[in-house]
């Protein structure tokens, strides 16, 4: 039997933002899954690092697929936005969506997977009607749009978090993945999808690491991936 997939969504923010062209490509070379790309109003919290025009023309210069999470206190016209640009992946937050089913089904209509993100501390009781709806869940395990603050840890619960959610998963027979998000780092993948986590948002501690190249990390990451794949059995 084959593994389970892991996929590797590298953060666009933390690529070259002067470079992007030649940033894609490299990871295109070095065989990620999609690209993870974080739409922040400032409003949400405190950090804007990539604008729509941006994405729009980006959109033309790569086929990896987008994987948009947007963190706004205005969704709707944030997803209108990507789905007219063409992406196959758009989260939003729950902590700021009045009707949040209302927007799955808007993103859904457009054959694109829905998913929801939730703040490290918010529960996942709030996920109670929405699950059997979803394709994916976001667990943030930092505080988002904070990454800049290189002190702060991944929460002492994340580990927990990822593995409830999973037991909520399978208890409703539903397929949804698990994407997790913030300080996933070499150290913490093998748990993380030992948890059940296989949708892997990934930044300066779990690809970007500076003093070695792309490749090596990608490399070294692909070691922890199966680490963590065999401690979980292959069970996903």
């Amino acid at each position: 039997m084959a593994a389970p997939k892991i996929v590797l969504s590298p953060s666009l923010m933390c690529a070259d933002l002067l470079n992007l062209s030649d940033a894609v490509k490299a990871l295109e070379e070095i065989g990620v899954d999609a690209l993870h790309i974080d739409l922040i109003d400032s409003a949400f919290s405190p950090s804007m690092p990539l604008g729509l025009e941006t994405i729009k023309q980006l959109r033309r210069a790569t086929n990896l697929p987008f994987d948009i999470h947007i963190m706004s206190m205005n969704n709707e016209w944030f997803i209108q936005q990507v789905l007219e640009i063409g992406v196959q992946r758009v989260s939003f937050h729950y902590e700021t969506s009045l009707h949040p089913d209302r927007l799955v089904n808007l993103i859904k209509k457009h054959n694109v997977e829905a998913g929801v993100a939730l703040n490290p501390a918010t529960s996942l009781t709030s996920l109670d009607y929405l699950l059997p709806s979803l394709d994916y869940v976001l667990l943030m395990l930092i505080n988002p749009g904070f990454a800049g603050d290189k002190n702060e840890t991944q929460v002492p619960y994340a580990i927990e978090k990822v593995r409830n959610l999973r037991e909520k998963i399978c208890g409703l027979d539903a397929s949804v993945a698990i994407q997790v998000d913030g300080r996933v780092s070499f150290a913490s993948i093998p748990g993380l999808i030992a948890a059940g986590a296989n949708n892997l948002v990934l930044g300066s501690t779990g690809l970007f690491i500076k003093g070695a190249t792309l490749a090596n990390n990608k490399t070294q990451l692909d070691r922890y991936v199966r680490e963590g794949l065999a401690q979980s059995g292959g069970q996903q």
